[in-house]
């Protein structure tokens, strides 16, 4: 029979007319699953937007979420502050929920109004305290007392903090969220702490876990709230604290504590248990609460239910009813516990408890000593009435409130641990991971009611980690994958990076790169949030990375938008990009020449860039270096046009370097061949200093060895002039040694358009001259003379004479080869030779002719006879 759906039979009514026939109903078929449990496959996924100090976040839970600069019209206005009401509701909201069952008694607060009192008006003054006691002391009763006292000192009223698991920053956003009204706002750190400053307020934490530099922030971030920090002796005290310690009860109160949760007067043999528990215990009020407990236990184990009034045994009793009366049973049958049980109770009280009550211990050993809702008991243990077994474990002592929930009391997890409680329990974390999965992903779960269940879940997370069984790390994945973007919808960061982070470790042990992938995204966000650049590159950079090798584009143009905003606010540059106008490494601003052609040009009117010879490339940071500048050559770049592009079909001005991180390798390679190019350069000019021989070759022309007879024309030579076509004219120059030993010039003719100035001589040396090189580096100039640049093209020099002549004597051969080119900047070949009187005298004329490319053309030069 269904009880929450019964046929008209079961009524015992009819149909309207009276026969007593119901029409026939048909039964709906048992493989039609509801709906909610039917996985929807156009579903649409739940997106999220919110605002996290000046971002825009869209918390997108399938591609990742996005960061985006927030548009100036969605910036909210400045936060309200809640009411007294408000904050009353949000405060009963926050409290544990009821056990279902019969009520547990209301225990009174013994032999603590000296501790009351003192820390109340130790609050009233607006210090803040410390209240330090062993577990099980009876902290969290002591606190709700002051509260409860405390309700109109501050003008913020009282606000009550969980410490379990938190850290500063999550308490100070906890504060803030409880006095301001922010929905889907998150401030930044400057936001946040003016808010703060501004907050009066008597805040009490409990279960506080850290000391410090941590308890210093919080404490510095609120100037105007006292503090009462609940915690164990184990975290460090503070110089800056009032200390208040709670010591354990006295024997009489301790007896008095274990009637009460009795309910009824202790017999002698009981007061002296009570005693000897007393010294075992050493007077912690939730060892009696729990040997109260194994007394009820007892008395229900020795009832007789035949024999009880018409209440019965093991139903609950009215208020105003007669208390139930003892039986007359040997003791020997039920004996009292010894002292060993009842100062570690928790085996034998659960092995006195309802099976479901076991499951749900074994559950909550399995999870750490998180208990889930239990709400989600009965889906979990199996049992319809599994929701029950939270009021027995509570009434037993079990449990003790964290939050706006319930873990396991001081002592449990390890009494049960011992007691083989904890077989099976990688199997009932998976089972509690599949459960929050499809949970938290329901239509009907709000983030907020997500984050109530925060540490049951990411306890979930924890046991799966590291896992025997192959199941393990993906059913984590799978709980991180819903529960995080919940978490960050709830404006929870230190709860989303929990699971970001176990979800990270799961999928990378399960092997899911997609997944992993994701998480490295997320990270990458939540740090961009929190202001930490440096981790938010390196997490999306790892996502981008996996993505990319996934092909997954949708996932990759959402890491490089978030790496955009990353690199944005940072101030640095991509891998490989330069902005406009910034000098990459080892180059210098660009230095124009005056009009005309470069050397090897083709005088379209192309502009000239100085580049540096850079050195070979060390490994290069992240960021951009500008170097000194080294020795500097040319290079011709074609000009820009209008539209700022090279006009020039050879342009060589495209020296910024983008892209990727490979384009450095071509960097240094085009670095490495400048360098080695400068150095021949370099080389070249320097030995040309150690040659003597005279140089009379006119800048633009060239001349080749064994063409001298061969480059003349059949109608004169060309010191007559008998060449035709020739549009430069031609001239002679010579130089003789003076006494001094220092060339005196004396030249003859016109100099060709463009050149600097008359080729001077060297000055003579008796050294046997050297060949010259032709189509190589071009040597440097003698001191005090300058080296004639052409703009018609490049050159050649004639050969140098043997030797063994005095006199340069022409050769009779013809050469087979056009004249070579020089690299730019080189100018005219040398020629000369030494007589046996020390002196030397060298005559050399050309004639230019035109070139047929369309340029002012290349000149050959052919020397004369001796």
């Amino acid at each position: 029979m269904n009880p929450t759906a019964r046929d008209p039979e079961q009524y015992g009514g009819h149909d309207k007319d009276g026969s007593g026939e119901a029409p026939a109903r048909r039964r709906p078929s048992r493989d039609v699953l509801p709906t909610e449990l039917v996985p929807q496959a156009g579903a649409k996924a739940r997106v999220v937007r919110l605002i996290s100090g000046d971002l825009l976040i869209t918390v997108n839970p399938v591609d990742g979420s996005e960061a985006e600069p927030c548009p100036p019209g969605m910036r909210p206005e400045a936060p309200l502050r809640r009411t007294a009401e408000e904050r009353a509701t949000r405060e009963r909201a926050a409290e544990p929920p009821v056990p279902p069952g019969p009520p547990a008694p209301q225990l009174p607060l013994l032999e603590r109004e000296e501790e009351r009192g003192r820390l109340v008006r130790l609050l009233a003054r607006g210090r803040s305290v410390r209240l330090s006691g062993p577990a099980g002391s009876g902290r969290t009763a002591l606190l709700d007392a002051v509260a409860a006292d405390c309700a109109e000192l501050a003008p913020d009223g009282v606000v009550r903090l969980s410490g379990h698991r938190r850290t500063a920053p999550d308490l100070l956003h906890a504060l803030y969220e409880a006095v301001y009204d922010a929905p889907l706002r998150r401030p930044e750190r400057e936001e946040l702490l003016s808010a703060l400053s501004g907050i009066g307020a008597v805040v009490l934490v409990d279960d506080l876990e850290f000391d410090g530099a941590a308890l210093d922030e919080l404490l510095d971030a609120t100037p105007e709230c006292a503090f009462l920090f609940g915690t164990t002796h184990d975290v460090a005290a503070e110089a800056g604290l009032d200390e208040v310690s709670l010591a354990g009860l006295s024997r009489a109160a301790a007896t008095d504590l274990l009637s009460r949760v009795a309910g009824r007067p202790l017999t002698d043999e009981e007061s002296n248990w009570s005693g000897d528990l007393w010294f075992e215990s050493e007077g912690l009020p939730l060892r009696f609460v729990q040997a109260g407990a194994l007394l009820r236990q007892r008395d229900q184990l020795r009832e007789i239910p035949e024999d009880f009034d018409e209440y019965g045994a093991f139903e609950e009793r009215p208020a105003g009813a007669p208390p139930v009366p003892l039986l007359s049973v040997p003791d020997d049958e039920v004996p009292l516990p010894s002292i060993g049980e009842a100062a570690a109770p928790a085996l034998l009280l659960a092995s006195r408890l309802s099976e479901a009550a076991r499951e749900a211990l074994r559950f909550a050993v399995a999870l750490g000593g998180e208990v889930p809702h239990q709400a989600h008991l009965p889906a979990l243990i199996g049992h319809t009435h599994a929701d029950a077994a939270l009021g027995e474990l509570a009434g037993a002592g079990l449990l003790s409130p964290a939050g706006s929930r319930y873990r396991l009391a001081a002592g449990v997890q390890v009494q049960l641990e011992l007691g083989g409680y904890a077989e099976g329990a990688e199997e009932r974390a998976r089972t509690v991971a599949d459960h929050y999965a499809w949970w938290v992903r329901h239509p009907s779960v709000t983030p907020a009611r997500t984050v109530a269940e925060a540490d049951a879940v990411l306890a979930a997370m924890t046991a799966l980690l590291p896992g025997d069984s192959p199941e393990a790390a993906p059913a984590a994945v799978r709980l991180a994958r819903s529960a995080a973007p919940a978490f960050a919808a709830a404006l929870q960061w230190g709860a989303w990076e929990k699971a970001l982070r176990v979800g990270q470790e799961a999928s990378r042990l399960a092997g899911e790169v997609a997944e992993e992938a994701y998480f490295h995204h997320e990270l990458g966000v939540l740090a961009l949030c929190a202001g930490h650049l440096d981790r938010a590159r390196a997490e999306l950079e790892a996502s981008i990375g996996l993505r990319g090798a996934l092909a997954d584009r949708s996932g990759t143009v959402a890491g490089r938008r978030a790496l955009a905003l990353v690199t944005d606010r940072s101030g640095t540059l991509l891998p490989g990009a330069l902005l406009p106008g910034v000098i990459p490494s080892g180059a210098v601003p660009n230095r124009a020449v005056p009009n005309g052609t470069a050397a090897g040009g083709r005088g379209d009117g192309a502009a000239t860039e100085v580049l540096p010879a850079l050195p070979p490339l060390p490994a290069l940071p992240r960021q951009t270096l500008v170097v000194e500048e080294p020795p500097v050559v040319t290079q011709a770049v074609p000009a820009l046009g209008k539209a700022g592009r090279p006009t020039g079909v050879k342009a060589l001005g495209r020296t910024v370097v983008h892209g990727a991180r490979r384009n450095l390798v071509a960097v240094g390679a085009g670095a490495l061949l400048v360098a080695v190019l400068g150095t021949v350069v370099t080389l070249g000019a320097t030995a040309g200093s150690e040659d003597t021989g005279n140089r009379s070759v006119t800048p633009g022309h060239s001349a080749e060895e064994g063409d001298e007879e061969s480059s003349a024309p059949d109608g004169g030579t060309p010191a007559d002039g008998g060449g035709t076509g020739s549009s430069v004219p031609t001239g002679s120059a010579s130089a003789q040694p003076g006494a001094s030993g220092t060339p005196t010039p004396e030249s003859t003719g016109t100099p060709t358009p463009g050149s600097s100035g008359a080729a001077q001589s060297p000055t003579p040396d008796t050294s046997a001259p050297t060949p010259s090189r032709t189509g190589g580096p071009v040597s440097s100039p003698p001191a005090g003379g300058t080296v004639p640049t052409s703009p018609t093209g490049s050159t050649s020099t004639s050969p140098s004479p043997s030797p063994s002549s005095a006199t340069p004597s022409p050769s009779s051969s013809t050469p087979t080869a056009p004249p070579s080119t020089e690299t730019p900047g080189g100018g005219g070949g040398d020629t000369g030779g030494t007589g046996e009187g020390g002196e030397a005298t060298a005559t050399a004329s050309g004639t230019a002719e035109a070139s047929p490319w369309g340029s002012p053309g290349t000149a050959t030069a052919t020397p004369d006879g001796a």
